[in-house]
């Protein structure tokens, strides 16, 4: 199955756990049934992305990244490859990548949907093509214990914080926080 099929899979059988959730969710669906290439960074103004917010086994601290061109403690994510045989799959490489983690247990059921605005998106490198709309597909991984992180080339630090003092407030971010921390402890 290609990486859209699987998207579209993935999305369609997806429980969201409210309104907003579920208004996102068809819209994503809406927009990979209009453009057969809404998993590659390509489509534009809009395409899918796949994240994953790292919590330690106890869902008491969240990993996050300083992302490099954005200067904000985001959770890990990116771009689909062509190679990504899957969303859960784009999500667990983007997160190994950027956190330096071997051994992340990425759970494959998407927990929370985020649609947001990139400048510096770029088409080709060195050519900024304007605002590009993310349709991020973000998932929830668990560390296995005692692992550190590691920086990578597209964050300025990684660091672990206790979710009583994250270093954001915003609303986006503290719901994919409250959803994943549901999941992980539910387990």
């Amino acid at each position: 199955m290609s990486l859209h099929g699987a998207a579209l899979d993935a999305l369609t059988s997806w429980v969201p756990p409210d309104h907003d959730q579920a208004a996102l969710r068809e819209e994503y669906l809406a927009h990979l049934r209009a453009h057969a290439d809404a998993c590659t960074k390509a489509c534009a103004p809009a395409h899918l992305t796949a994240g994953t917010l790292v919590l330690d086994e106890d869902g008491a601290r969240v990993l996050l990244n300083l992302h490099r061109k954005a200067g904000r403690w985001f959770a890990f994510g990116g771009h689909l490859e062509a190679s990504d045989a899957s969303l859960a799959a784009a999500a667990l490489r983007e997160a190994t990548e950027e956190s330096g983690i071997d051994g992340l247990a990425v759970d494959p059921v998407p927990v929370h949907l985020s649609k947001h605005a990139v400048d510096f998106c770029l088409l080709e490198p060195g050519q900024p093509r304007g605002t590009v709309w993310h349709h991020d597909v973000r998932h929830v991984a668990v560390v296995p214990e005692g692992t550190r992180p590691a920086i990578s080339d597209e964050s300025l630090d990684v660091r672990w914080f206790d979710v009583d003092d994250l270093p954001t407030d915003e609303a986006d971010m503290l719901d994919l926080i409250r959803l994943a921390r549901a999941r992980v402890t539910r387990r």
